[in-house]
């Protein structure tokens, strides 16, 4: 059986570095972006990869179909038993999609959804500081102002409704990721290693 463990977050809230840190110092958890997954798809040049490039690089939501069978299929591909994976769901649709098909898969458990919360300002703190630090030619073709709140408002708009969503099936775990990186990675490790 998989155990999935979803971790959501506000751009720049950190649940990238942290589930991989995590995943770096225990080899039976993997870890998978998908932001990383749709990266990984453009920068293979392929066709469906031009397709995801279209959405990324305007801030909009991939579609959906694109999206989940991307996360099935590296789930049921998933080297280890234990998988996070992190900036999934990002919509009410997505949500729904994902529920639907996680529940008639009988190799996928959905253990927990995590939410790393910072507020806005932290979240935009980072992202426009992230931006500004890179070196030319390195930085995210999604690291500008205007691109960072549309991103933002993506990410808030249907958020009280997943909150809500997974509250009510019990999954919903939420870490407070406005403190150093250290105790924010100790809090979501010990809760994945208690309940994986």
């Amino acid at each position: 059986m998989k155990k999935l463990f979803l971790i959501i977050g506000a751009p720049g809230s950190g649940k990238t570095t942290d589930a991989s840190i995590i995943a770096g110092k225990h080899e039976d958890i993997v870890h998978y972006s998908t932001g990383d997954m749709l990266r990984e798809e453009v920068a293979s040049g392929s066709e469906l990869g031009q397709t995801i490039e279209s959405y990324i690089s305007k801030g909009a939501l991939v579609p959906l179909d694109i999206i989940v069978n991307t996360i099935v299929s590296a789930i049921n591909n998933a080297p280890v038993d234990t998988i996070l994976i992190d900036g999934y769901p990002r919509s009410t649709e997505q949500m729904t999609a994902f529920d639907e098909i996680v529940s008639k898969e009988d190799n996928i458990e959905l253990t927990s959804v995590i939410e790393v919360r910072v507020s806005e300002a932290v979240a935009r703190e980072r992202i426009l500081g992230r931006a500004a630090e890179a070196a030319p030619g390195e930085q995210r073709s999604d690291d500008s102002e205007e691109v960072f709140n549309d991103r933002m408002k993506i990410y808030t708009d249907p958020l009280a409704e997943i909150q809500a969503f997974y509250t009510e099936k019990n999954l919903l775990k939420v870490i407070d990721g406005e403190r150093t990186l250290d105790p924010i990675v100790a809090d979501m490790e010990a809760f994945i290693l208690d309940n994986k």
